[in-house]
């Protein structure tokens, strides 16, 4: 017997005010809201980052995606009036700098995946990468 709490997997979402209803993944609003906080030339409260997302989420889910990104040091929070304001604290670059090394971490044969990711990169991209490598090698 199916729960009537579990959501029909097989309904859409039902547009609201003509906004965006596509359920998003794992980790997509909160690829959104740093992107929203990159984007940004100060820090912004979770209206405007609400504002910015341009969806029906609730302002208190947004405050959620905003705290999680604090506590996993992603953000920055800053006192303002009776709450607070978020910016990124950490770049684009740099976030993902820190998932490949990552990646690289929790890999047994470090070797291959290294080989595969250059194999599978353009040749403008293995290009930069001997240059990058070769200023390394420079004293």
């Amino acid at each position: 017997m199916t729960s009537t709490l579990e959501p029909d997997a097989t309904r859409p979402s039902q547009p609201v005010m003509g906004k965006r209803t596509r359920r998003r993944g794992d980790g997509e609003l909160e690829a959104d809201v740093l992107a929203i906080l990159w984007a940004a030339d100060t820090a912004l409260t979770p209206a405007e980052v609400a504002d910015a997302l341009a969806t029906d989420l609730a302002y208190t889910t947004v405050m959620t995606v905003l705290t999680r990104l604090w506590k996993k040091d992603l953000a920055e929070r800053i006192a303002q009036g009776r709450g607070y304001a978020y910016r990124a604290a950490v770049t684009e670059t740099e976030l993902a700098t820190q998932r490949l090394n990552d990646t690289l971490a929790g890999v047994a044969d470090r070797p291959s995946l290294l080989a595969g990711f250059v194999d599978s990169l353009s040749t403008d991209d293995q290009q930069h990468l001997r240059t990058i490598l070769g200023e390394l090698d420079q004293p």
